[in-house]
């Protein structure tokens, strides 16, 4: 849902028409695979490429991909449920630190999926999108886009589609981004972000409370 918050923040989108696109995509994905015929699991401490292979190898007629590069050697997979146990097993066979089911059932970002990007299409037809007034990146390609008809293209292909977190996070502290502020529950994208760009002048922060909210907006005051 980031990339939603993000046109939001960016000016591109209404808050009401986000709520109302959120709640498509969700009702969509989840009618595309039934419950329990999906699932996702995290490898740990394995390069993309093994864990890609993995997958390859695991499966046999069905679907299993890798759907979330989150940060080097942690990988997230999804699919079909009997592939994704598959793929697992492969995963470790290989290397892999730990491989962990997760409690979901929607395979998000895999080719499952399709079907709920076409019927998403429609409901993104019909929401206004405006050219954002802040640069915005999709974590699809990790590149920028800046065009209505460009992101409604990008935010479909994204139900289907890798999440490319790594190549994102170095695409935006290539563009000059120096301080990287993680806006909600817990710290998981500032520890990935840390991983992904090590340089001492990147900067990464995550707000939970008044006091690190305040440290954000010092932090960002210092760059101005």
């Amino acid at each position: 849902l980031g990339e939603c918050t993000a046109l939001v923040c960016a000016g591109a989108l209404e808050f009401r028409s986000a709520v109302a696109l959120v709640r498509e995509r969700g009702r969509a994905m989840q009618a595309a695979v039934p419950a329990g015929q999906g699932a996702m699991a995290a490898i740990l401490g394995l390069e993309d490429a093994a864990a890609e292979a993995a997958c390859l190898e695991a499966a046999q007629g069905e679907v299993v991909e890798a759907v979330n590069y989150n940060a080097p050697g942690q990988i997230v997979i999804a699919g079909d449920a009997g592939a994704v146990g598959r793929a697992m097993a492969a995963a470790k066979a290989r290397g892999a630190k730990r491989a962990l089911l997760l409690p979901v059932s929607v395979p998000a970002h895999s080719s499952l999926l399709r079907s709920a990007a076409a019927q998403f299409r429609e409901r993104l037809a019909e929401t206004v999108i405006r050219a954002p007034t802040v640069r915005w990146f999709s974590a699809v390609d990790a590149a920028e886009h800046g065009t209505p008809e460009g992101i409604r293209a990008i935010l479909e292909r994204q139900l289907a589609s890798p999440v490319r977190w790594t190549p994102t996070v170095l695409a935006l502290t290539g563009a000059g981004a120096t301080l990287l502020v993680e806006c909600g529950p817990g710290k998981v994208l500032t520890a990935l972000n840390r991983r992904i760009d090590r340089r001492p002048e990147v900067n990464c922060m995550a707000i939970e409370d008044g006091a690190s909210l305040q440290a954000a907006r010092d932090a960002a005051g210092s760059k101005h």
